[in-house]
């Protein structure tokens, strides 16, 4: 059943032609996403509306028997309307950079709808047409659309694999780009380029509305999982394909429009990865935030206990983190440090009175106000830099008020 999708007369080539195109969007969203300038291809997606519902127009007038070759005007009148966006943002580039993308995005989306309603009074079949522009109409797509977003897909591909390393330098360094003499003015024109053309021919997939989140949901999903610019760009192609296939199965089997399925699949990948990415996630982000207060009142347990004061577990927090201890083996059954616990908690004091020694000796703050910075910093202060505070401080011996500094443990 799933492979008649990719093997069925009717089917094919809307899967095929949304996963080609997905693929190259996303890799474009990618670059989009880094530069910061996600905006922008909203703007310009809006901004082909009109020029697409003029080459409707003309096409029709000029050729009222060919309509099915109307997408070639959409392409054109499209492409033409993007790029006037285009140069209308960088000639507002002195403003507000907001304020110059939302004036775009507003005129130029406004203007197609006044065509559209003179359209629907002088040409209804032509003002037909122009609705599927909105949210696509992938359903209806021919074989000749795998052939159109095939090989764009492989221009930006290609593209990618050619200029990986410089523009690896001016995405994330782009004064180092220009010292080592790399062509930043040229690579960026051709992104640009490379953007209206992705957000142009996706028309027909998923429609002037959605182009750009289609392009910017497998990005923000493949963000979450890595750092690196080679997995990301995998990993946004493998997203966006997947957005697509499934998009084209929902459409099928829930008879729903097969442009909003497919952006919705994209953005419920962003959305789970946003939650639950091992690397970003916000639930591991909070799970990595609630181990990490959890070992400092660990840590504070085991300095109350070597100082031998009364030890107060009346919170939760405080009844987990002495169960923890126990089981670690650093406190017994009568609340008592054992010998691997007395080490574990001399350590910390050590590097709490040797933040407080580093505060008052190399920064020169008063040795009243070091205990509050040194209680936070103990618990972060990595045996590297134990290390080079001891180097510094010449293997001190007492802290800012004259209490020992336990022996470091070999």
């Amino acid at each position: 059943m799933i492979l008649e999708f990719f093997t069925d007369p009717v089917l094919r080539a809307p899967t095929w032609g949304c996963i080609l195109m997905c693929i190259a969007s996303s890799l474009m969203g990618v670059l989009i996403l880094l530069k910061r300038q996600s905006l922008i291809s909203e703007s310009l997606a809006h901004a082909t509306y009109p020029g697409a519902c003029l080459g409707i127009a003309l096409f029709g007038f000029l050729f009222p028997g060919l309509q099915d070759w109307s997408f070639l005007a959409v392409l054109i009148g499209a492409f033409f309307s993007s790029l006037l966006g285009l140069k209308a943002i960088q000639k507002m580039k002195n403003g507000p950079p907001d304020a110059a993308l939302t004036l775009v995005l507003s005129t130029f989306f406004g203007c197609g709808i006044l065509i559209v309603s003179w359209l629907q009074a002088v040409m209804p079949v032509c003002a037909k047409q122009t609705q599927m522009l909105l949210f696509g109409q992938a359903a209806t797509m021919s074989d000749i659309h795998i052939w159109i977003y095939g090989a764009f897909a492989m221009a930006v591909i290609l593209f990618l694999l050619l200029t990986f390393r410089p523009l690896q330098a001016t995405l994330f360094d782009p004064q180092f780009a220009q010292t080592t003499r790399i062509p930043v003015a040229p690579l960026e024109k051709i992104l640009f380029w490379f953007l209206l053309v992705s957000l142009i021919i996706g028309i027909r997939s998923v429609g002037v509305v959605l182009m750009s989140g289609m392009a910017i949901a497998p990005a923000v999903a493949a963000r979450q999982f890595s750092d690196r610019l080679q997995t990301i760009f995998l990993l946004a192609a493998l997203f966006g394909a997947l957005s697509a296939f499934l998009g084209n199965i929902g459409s099928v089997w829930l008879n729903l429009p097969t442009g909003p399925a497919i952006v919705i699949v994209g953005a419920l990948f962003a959305f789970l990865s946003l939650l639950f990415a091992p690397l970003r996630g916000l639930l591991f982000r909070l799970y990595r935030i609630g181990a990490f207060r959890l070992r400092c009142v660990e840590e504070n347990l085991l300095k109350t206990l070597w100082k031998k004061r009364i030890l107060a577990t009346h919170s939760w927090t405080c009844k987990i983190a002495l169960w923890r201890l126990q089981r670690a083996g650093w406190v017994d059954a009568n609340r008592t440090l054992t010998d691997d616990g007395a080490k574990k908690a001399a350590s910390i004091i050590r590097l709490h009175r040797l933040w407080e020694l580093y505060l008052t000796e190399e920064l020169g703050v008063q040795a009243e106000k070091v205990h509050r910075t040194a209680e936070e910093m103990e618990h972060i202060i990595t045996p590297e830099m134990e290390e080079r505070l001891t180097r510094l401080l010449e293997n001190p011996k007492h802290d800012p008020h004259h209490q020992p500094i336990p022996e470091r443990e070999r």
